[in-house]
């Protein structure tokens, strides 16, 4: 379950990007937004690829999600879906990878610096939902998924196991809370598509 996260806030960079054109941009949006439910799907933002290496907004939201074609860069397909709340932090982590931080934890020693430096805001919570699995697995002409690990993160920063009542025990089929007492603590909710 941590590797289904660690996959969801370490997005590849495009040169990862497997041969041929990108996907539509409808195909995109369509994939991008299948970690949502389908209430939420209409309304999110979503960020993609017009062209090779520039993520852009292939469409403007109106519900306060914001999601990522995260599959057209990366050899396996991967799709986020986080609250616009999240958007800095999440903005930040896409901009030190893109200056060459790759590894995770010096992303968020970067990212933890500032946000106790004022100079990153962190919401009081917000939710990640994500989609992983192997490529052959997404199947675009109907925009669905198999043996797909589905996975909602809600973020809690600094709370602990003590302050929520939730374990830090990794489980199975049930939440418990990762990095606690961070800026960067959540609590885990795997499901199954």
């Amino acid at each position: 379950m941590r590797a289904l996260l660690l996959l969801a806030l370490t997005a590849a960079p495009l040169a990862a990007q497997p041969a041929g054109k990108l996907p539509p941009v409808a195909e995109q949006i369509a994939a991008a937004t299948l970690p949502l439910t389908p209430d939420l799907r209409a309304g999110a933002t979503v960020m993609g690829y017009r062209e090779p290496g520039k993520l852009v907004v292939l469409r403007e939201g109106k519900n306060g999600m914001h999601c990522l074609a995260l599959y057209v860069t990366r050899p396996d397909f991967h799709v986020a879906c986080y609250h616009e709340s999240l958007e800095p932090f999440m903005a930040r982590g896409r901009e030190l990878r893109a200056q060459g931080i790759t590894a995770g934890a010096k992303v968020d020693s970067v990212r933890f610096a500032e946000i106790k430096a004022g100079k990153l805001a962190m919401p009081v919570q917000g939710s990640l939902h994500t989609i992983t699995t192997k490529r052959e697995n997404f199947a675009p002409a109907t925009n669905s998924v198999k043996e797909a690990g589905l996975l909602t993160v809600l973020y809690i920063p600094g709370a602990t196991a003590k302050s929520i009542g939730i374990t830090e025990t990794p489980q199975e089929n049930a939440p418990w809370i990762m990095f606690p007492g961070t800026p960067k603590a959540h609590v885990m909710m795997a499901g199954k598509m």
